[in-house]
């Protein structure tokens, strides 16, 4: 059994004209609910055992939040393809996951986010910003993610 956490980002700033997307960063609500994600996670003894987020500014400056409120000791993976991906990019990804990882973390986007929940669980879940998804999944290996898969949505928690 293993344990995927989805983290969708905090929420982010708009009002920064001129600045790319992928180059935005939290806004003061986002800096402030992302530390409490952490701190959720330390108190349901669910810190990650390792967390992958999007190359996105708004994503890494959340998950590296995250995991300092958490206690996690690791080092946050980018990846790229997280930006703005389906359920796909995330198989991809988490099919290469190191099987002695029990709880991993991926922080992305919407709708992604969304897809990737209905695509695991076949359950439909809004993921508004810093909205946390817990799913039990019934694989030994990450190798086997995929939607085949039926996993079960535990909790999603909310900061607001």
């Amino acid at each position: 059994m293993k344990t995927l956490l989805i983290l969708r980002h905090a929420k982010s700033d708009w009002d920064q004209p001129g600045v790319a997307d992928h180059d935005r960063t939290l806004s003061p609500r986002g800096k402030r609910d992302a530390p409490r994600v952490g701190q959720w996670l330390r108190d349901e003894h669910l810190v990650p055992d390792l967390i992958i987020s999007s190359s996105a500014k708004r994503a890494r400056k959340t998950a590296k939040l995250v995991a300092d409120a958490s206690g996690y000791e690791g080092e946050v993976a980018l990846e790229k393809d997280f930006y703005l991906s389906g359920p796909e990019a995330y198989f991809e990804v988490l099919k290469k996951v190191r099987d002695a990882c029990h709880i991993v973390m991926v922080v992305g986007h919407n709708p992604g986010l969304e897809e990737l929940v209905v695509a695991l669980t076949g359950e439909a879940e809004p993921m508004p910003t810093a909205a946390v998804a817990q799913i039990a999944l019934p694989i030994a290996r990450w190798r086997e993610i995929g939607e085949e898969i039926e996993g079960e949505l535990v909790y999603v928690w909310k900061p607001r």
